[in-house]
């Protein structure tokens, strides 16, 4: 197997895949070659390589695990040196149009699987890696009419093996629910910090004063800005769409407290805490 992209999620599914002996050997590509020779010291890849068409050569599967706006120059560069029977997936969080885009890279003998796994930290890097991370965690495959049925199980396998529930599920269906459920909470934690160094609050440095509910809600905020910049670019429609009906609650409550409508309020957070902890209990 090679990992393109050793870090959080490529380095913990290295980690796994080596502890369980998922695969016989794990290589790692990636640009920086101090973190590909850390990876290798924590038991990460078995060994890594610094370019794409050697890093691939052989490889049974290949995972992209960099940041989505990378995925077509990688597949791009990959795909002459695809083995016969080789799988490519991905960990990406956009899907929609961008898994076709994918399959129309792969060439004839070779095969493209979309793949989520919806596990993560606020920390990146290789140093964050875990080989616990997607223990009890869901998987999302993304399978279209081109999907080639073995190696939709083979992935599935593999990561049912690393401790995942594995699901199915449209790529357009994926972003619009992802983008609701995971790319909004991280667009309003990068926001509000943002906010908070607007001149008219920044000046009394607010954040001294912060206890643990901001420090919990913005834990995501932490995470890679570049992989989160790519995603909100890449799932834009699906994004804003949401963003617009989360701006309409926002007003909602905003106007409930410019009327003082104390009953308005209770009912929004009363409603509000129930779905929590139905959903997430």
């Amino acid at each position: 197997m090679t990992i393109i992209g050793v870090g959080l999620i490529g380095g913990s599914l290295g980690l796994i895949s080596k502890r369980k002996k998922l695969v016989e050997t794990v290589v790692g590509y990636g640009k920086k070659r101090g973190s590909l020779q850390k990876a290798t010291a924590m038991g990460v890849i078995d060994r890594y390589v610094l370019t794409l068409p050697k890093a691939v050569e052989g490889a049974d599967l290949v995972v992209l695990a960099t940041p989505v706006g990378t995925f077509e120059r990688i597949c791009q560069a990959i795909a002459p040196h695809l083995k016969e029977g080789a799988i490519v997936t991905d960990v990406g969080s956009v899907k929609g149009a961008w898994v076709a885009r994918m399959e129309s890279l792969m060439p004839r003998h070779a095969f493209f699987v979309g793949g989520h796994p919806i596990a993560g930290r606020e920390k990146s890097g290789v140093e964050a890696a875990t080989a616990e991370l997607f223990q009890g965690s869901r998987c999302i495959l993304t399978p279209t009419a081109q999907t080639d049925p073995k190696a939709l199980k083979k992935v599935a396998a593999l990561w049912e093996k690393a401790g995942a529930r594995v699901s199915e599920m449209n790529p357009f269906d994926h972003d619009q629910i992802l983008a609701a459920v995971s790319h909004l909470p991280h667009l309003v934690a990068y926001v509000l910090m943002e906010t908070l160094t607007h001149p008219k609050i920044a000046k009394k440095n607010p954040v001294q004063f912060s206890a643990g509910g901001l420090r919990d809600f913005t834990r995501i905020a932490a995470s890679s800005p570049e992989m989160w910049r790519d995603i909100f670019l890449l799932n834009r429609d699906a994004v804003v769409e949401i963003v617009d009906l989360y701006q309409e609650s926002l007003e909602k409550v905003k106007k409930k407290i410019l009327e003082g409508d104390a009953a308005g309020l209770m009912e929004i957070f009363e409603r509000a805490k129930s779905i929590r902890q139905k959903a997430l209990s």
